[in-house]
């Protein structure tokens, strides 16, 4: 399918699911998932409208950034893979977000690194909501903990929570998980006096179940650019 249809396609299941929802279109936001796709393939979507792009692989996302900056300076970079220590610097200076604080440590490298002359960087802690052995993500009991101390750092703005749940069959248990997260953010926002206004949830295949659920992010890859063919091991799929 033309990256002009898909795209359309992938527009009208959000206004539909908002739709279904009683939401306004507009209050979700689209992040099209470019890993693994070309400059060109982003500049392509870009030229539709698309503003928001997500990265989970830093030196790809350096490399794409720096190519389309010059053209596109307008666009909006979302670093939504697990970060390593090593790679904070880069993703502090080069993103406008962060989807996936999942320990203090990261956040704190991430504070002192980014450059002075820019905006607070974006955050979403991110929630391992099923408990799975090969996500990231921090236990839902400890969210609220690590959300209050992100919140306190500098050079900073926590925003909300983000999760990758498991696979699931069937809108209603897909979004189970989702209700889950958005409970666990409203707890969280009452017990810490927080403002966490994003819930960055839903893919793909979920998106409708996350919008009815509150999500004001999905994160959505293949429904755009199709199907992804150079995988990078066995890294986490933060956004399909």
């Amino acid at each position: 399918m033309p990256l002009n249809d898909s795209y359309a396609a992938v527009r009208q299941r959000i206004a539909l699911a908002a739709q279904r929802a009683g939401r306004d279109p507009q209050s979700i936001t689209l992040l099209a998932v470019s890993k693994t796709f070309d400059a060109a393939q982003v500049a392509a979507v870009a030229a539709l409208g698309q503003a928001d792009f997500g990265e989970n692989y830093v030196q790809e996302a350096v490399d794409k950034i720096a190519a389309l900056r010059p053209r596109w300076p307008a666009l909006r970079w979302h670093f939504i893979g697990p970060l390593q220590s090593n790679k904070t610097r880069d993703v502090a200076a080069q993103f406008d977000w962060v989807h996936s604080i999942d320990r203090l440590k990261i956040a704190q490298r991430l504070s002192a690194q980014r450059p002075a002359h820019l905006p607070p960087l974006q955050v979403c802690v991110q929630v391992n909501v099923d408990g799975e052995a090969s996500k990231s993500g921090v236990p839902p009991q400890q969210a609220g903990e690590l959300a209050a101390a992100v919140a306190r750092l500098p050079r900073l703005e926590l925003r909300g929570l983000m999760c990758i749940p498991a696979p699931r069959d069937g809108l209603q248990a897909q979004r189970e998980p989702f209700a889950r997260l958005r409970e666990l953010r409203d707890a969280i926002a009452a017990a810490h006096g927080l403002a966490l206004p994003t819930l960055s949830m839903g893919m793909s295949a979920d998106l409708e179940a996350a919008i009815l659920e509150g999500a004001t992010l999905v994160r959505v890859g293949s429904a755009i650019f199709g199907a992804r063919s150079r995988p990078h091991g066995a890294a986490q799929e933060a956004g399909r």
